[in-house]
């Protein structure tokens, strides 16, 4: 069994920072793209950042500049730094992953952690 297990998350001012983190547990034999994506009240589920198994990396136009993914391969973990917070980046972050763990790989959902950007 995969589990993705989200961190970090919280109440933050404008301009603040905040670091989410999203760790994979389980039987896992690789772990290709991980990825955040971010859910606002009455709006669809968006991609804000992902990573490729060799470090590549790639960004929603909305936080280029703002928000940094990493990834930790030994600790199956993956990192979004969020600086410079605004209003608009509050929403459910999920953190999503394409895990093999068998004979495939196959897309795993973290639970969601909420970001709230007010002063």
């Amino acid at each position: 069994q995969v589990q993705l297990v989200e961190s970090g998350g919280g109440l933050v001012q404008p301009g603040e920072s905040l670091r989410l983190s999203c760790a994979a547990s389980g039987s896992i034999v690789s772990i290709n793209t991980m990825a955040w994506y971010r859910q606002a009240p009455g709006k669809q589920r968006d991609m804000v950042a992902a990573i490729t198994g060799d470090g590549r990396s790639n960004y929603a136009d909305s936080v280029k500049g703002r928000f940094i993914i990493s990834r930790d391969s030994v600790k199956a973990t993956v990192y979004l730094q969020m600086d410079n917070l605004k209003p608009e980046d509050t929403a459910v972050y999920y953190c999503y992953a394409e895990i093999k763990s068998t004979f495939y790989a196959r897309p795993y959902w973290g639970q969601g952690t909420q970001v709230t950007v007010s002063s």
